[in-house]
Parts: C-alpha cells; structure tokens; sequence
C-alpha cells in the first residue's frame, strides 16, 4: 500500500506553490491537529495562501517521517455535539516541510531570509518556554527554544537590515500563563547578555508582536489501535495519523488587527481575540479543570473509572451539572449565556467515546488541584451569596476521603475503595504524611471527623488561608466527611442532590 505523498491530492499543484508564510516550533500531535488545521482551513478558504515551515525543536522527532509523506498527514476529528457522534476526517496540507536543525542547521537560519515570513507558532511543552544560561548565540543550534528563536530573529533583523516591516507575529501555544510575554523576556536577555546591539532590541521590541494564548484541544495523536483498520478504509499507509476531539479554542491576547491576517473566526472556527484573557483561563479553570477535580475523586470512590462513565451514571452526572450550573457559574463574569455554552460543550467532551480518561490520572497531586481549580469557586460564591456551596463542600469532603491511607508504600499512599481494591494516592510527600498521619488516629465518629477536617483546613501552608475561620464551612465538610465515612458515597451522596 503507498504512503501518503502529494501525488494523491487533486490540487497538489496550487499547494505546493503556496509560499511559505508561517514558522513553527513543534511537530508533533498537538500543533499537527490544532495550529496546522486551522492554517489548512483558511488555505481551503483562500484565506491565508500560504504553508507552514516546521522546526523540531528537539533532535531526535518526526520530521523524517513527515517529509517522507510531503508535509502531509491524515486528521480523524471525533466527538459529540448536540447528543450525536460526529466525526471528520482529512488530509492536511499546511506543512510544506520539516526542518532538523541538529542536522539542518543552515536551511533553518536560511527561513530568516524569507520576506513572506510573517507569523511563529509554538508549542515547545512546557517546560520550552525557560531560560538557558548555557546557551551560546554561536551554538548550532542552541538547545533551548527561545536560544533558537533568539538566533533566527536576529539573522532575519540582519537580512532585511532592520526593516520594521518583516518583524513576527510570535504566538506560543505553551500551555503556560503569559506565554507570549513570558517568551518576549527571555529572548530580549539573551539579546543583552548576547551584545546582540541596541538597535536589535529597539527591532524586536517594537516591531515583532509576541501574543500570549490560551490553547484547548483533546489530541489523542496517533491511533495505535486502530490503525490497521483506519489505513484499510483510507486505501494509503500514514505513519503521521493524528486523531483529536471536535472541540477547539484558541484565545489569543493581542492587537485585533492580526485577526484580519489570521481570519479564523470568518471561517466559523472557534478563535477569541482578546485584550485580556484572564475571563477565559479562568472559565476554563473553574468549569472544564474545576469540574474534573470537584468529581472525579467522589466519583471514584463511588465505582466509577473513567469521565465518560461519570456522564453516563444519573447520580454522578446529576452532581457535576449541580455543581457547575449553580455554584461554579454564578461566580464567573462572562456573559452568562457565553458561561452556559462553554459549560454544555465541556459536557459534550466528557461524554467523547473516544476520549478514555481515568479518573486516577486525574487524581495525581489534587491537593494543589483543589487550591486552583475548585477553591476559588468555593471562597468566591460565599462572598457572593453569602451560602455555603454544598455541592463543591462535598467535593472537599471527597478529597479528604480519597486520601483516606495509614501506608506509605514506593513514595505513594494506599488507599482503599469501598469495592476493596487498593488504589495510589500520589501527591507531594508531606501531604501524603500529613493524611497518614491524621487518617491513622480517626476514630470513626463524627468528632473524629470534625478533628480532621479541622486539622486540614487550618493548613494555611496548603490553602494559602485558614478554611477554618469561614463560618460554617468546616462543620458542613465535616458532617459531610463522616456520611461519606460511615455510609459511604452512594448514601452521602442523597444529601447533596
């Protein structure tokens, strides 16, 4: 059976004289199934015109394996919207090429030269967007990203002798806060400590545009199960097939006017141009994060192994739409109706077949998870509505439940589920001291649950603030802890919903 290659596209002519427009930092599933699709989308529109040349950003990747296949690759789209599985399926045809530059080093500074460059993607992990102060400017390459990105913009600043018209648009998609200025920081210190010159500073402060982003997809990459019999319904071997969720958004903080050169939302996909992002991290934080960690614990102490059998089981499922809709909602500032269908799509992709999601992923280090995601929800609705919130209350409650262990075993705590099985507790190891030590001395009644609770919730080292002294709250965690304890989830769970 062939490879995937050009030949086996109709218009493999008009793409393959598309200049190359974009730079892009990363070859792998996620910039493959979310960036490049879009790049590819607008190209189908006539949009953008233009392809994307790829970097890998580490030495040993994909880049063989994709230039063997012309820069293309199959993208299976699966998912529900409005209650039906949807799938789609497509060759992409964005990437004009992929650059090693552990191998190809010159071709990779040659990109600076290119006067129809205008915009850089990335996404590095991570752990790309950090300084190196061993990266030297006569590195080939240098090992960090911005080390790279810091050489490439310099040589392009060479090029064009400083012509503010072929500065960049940079936009991360590192899945960090203020990735954009975050990165801006680093390559303007490398500039100064490499005596790169004042007027290359001056040049990439102000006329290249670092944008920072919030980027939300489910790509599952490569599908080794099935694809014996995806190549057979395709008729063509791909070795860089990538499958991801129907669901997208980028979020993207900067000057609108790059909307007009990246027009995204004309083509109906789901792109945010901001001035401030913080509305939508936190959206996504308290709702699709938030309601992860406010469930999946509880959930699993109820019976349930994966996401998509928490949207399938009445009970549990009833308890997140509670919990989302009428505590974790009402203390966000978005336009409601907005906070309402970003709330039914975060359904939508819990209940994704073809997203298997376990619970126990979830649960690594939720202590800190809790702090972020969910806490906030809790603080800000008693200020709001001057109630206690019992749904996200009783997820508290399940916390403390599911660290439930009086061993420590290979670094994790052992925990056990009402089914009897053991499970691991993996978390930061004083935390997993401190319920050890506070599970082992529980004497099964309601003022031993009361002691606990109390004991936990004074951890200002853990919460950032004494939970004890918001009224009533410790009493309602408490009384909830010890129905969970004594009765176990199903029945505590009657209280709530």
């Amino acid at each position: 059976m062939a490879l995937l290659n050009m030949n086996m596209l109709e218009d493999k002519d008009k793409i393959a004289a598309l200049p190359e427009r974009a730079l892009q930092f990363g070859e792998g599933n996620f910039m493959r199934g979310f960036v490049d699709w879009m790049i590819h989308k607008l190209n189908k529109n006539n949009l953008f015109n233009g392809r994307v040349v790829v970097v890998q950003p580490i030495e040993h990747g994909l880049a063989d394996m994709l230039n063997a296949q012309d820069g293309l690759y199959t993208l299976l789209l699966r998912g529900i919207q409005n209650n039906e599985v949807v799938k789609e399926k497509e060759i992409i045809s964005s990437i004009s090429r992929v650059i090693n530059p552990y191998k190809q080093y010159e071709a990779y500074l040659e990109c600076a030269k290119n006067p129809d460059l205008r915009f850089i993607f990335s996404n590095t992990t991570e752990a790309g967007i950090a300084y190196s102060a061993t990266d030297r400017y006569e590195d080939a390459p240098p090992a960090s990203f911005p080390g790279k990105l810091t050489v490439f913009l310099h040589k392009r600043f060479e090029a064009f002798n400083g012509d503010p018209t072929k500065g960049m648009v940079i936009i991360p998609c590192e899945l960090i806060e203020h990735n954009g200025d975050n990165l801006k920081k680093i390559v303007l210190r490398l500039a100064t400590e490499w005596n790169l010159g004042q007027d290359f500073i001056n040049w990439l402060e102000n006329h290249n545009y670092f944008l920072s982003t919030l980027v939300d997809r489910i790509v599952t990459g490569y599908p080794r199960d099935e694809i014996q019999e995806l190549t057979e319904e395709a008729g063509y071997e791909d070795k860089c097939y990538d499958t991801a969720e129907i669901f997208h958004l980028w979020v993207i903080q900067g000057d609108k006017r790059f909307s007009e050169e990246l027009p995204f939302t004309k083509i109906g996909l789901n792109v945010i141009w901001t001035d401030d992002m913080t509305p939508y991290r936190t959206r996504k934080v308290r709702i699709l994060n938030g309601a992860h960690t406010m469930t999946s614990l509880g959930a699993y102490l109820y019976g349930v192994d994966t996401v998509k059998e928490c949207m399938d089981d009445p009970v549990i499922h009833k308890f997140m739409q509670k919990g989302i809709y009428e505590e974790i909602i009402p203390t966000l500032d978005l336009p409601e109706q907005e906070l309402n269908e970003f709330a039914a799509a975060v359904a939508d992709r819990f209940a994704n077949p073809y997203n298997k999601h376990y619970l126990l992923s979830i649960s690594l280090n939720s202590t800190s998870k809790f702090k972020t995601r969910v806490l906030p929800s809790i603080l800000e609705y008693i200020k709001r509505k001057n109630e206690l919130p019992k749904v996200l209350s009783f997820s508290m409650a399940c916390l403390f439940a599911f660290y439930r262990g009086t061993e420590i075993r290979d670094n994790v705590l052992i925990g056990k589920r009402a089914l009897g099985n053991e499970y691991n507790i993996s978390d930061d190891m004083p935390v997993l001291e401190l319920f050890k030590e506070l599970w082992t001395a529980y004497d099964e009644t309601r003022e031993g649950a009361g002691k606990l609770v109390n004991n936990l919730l004074a951890r200002t080292d853990m919460w950032g603030e004494d939970l004890t002294k918001l009224e009533g709250f410790a009493d309602l965690v408490a009384d909830y802890l010890y129905a969970i304890t004594s009765k176990g989830v199903k029945e505590a769970l009657k209280e709530v919903i």
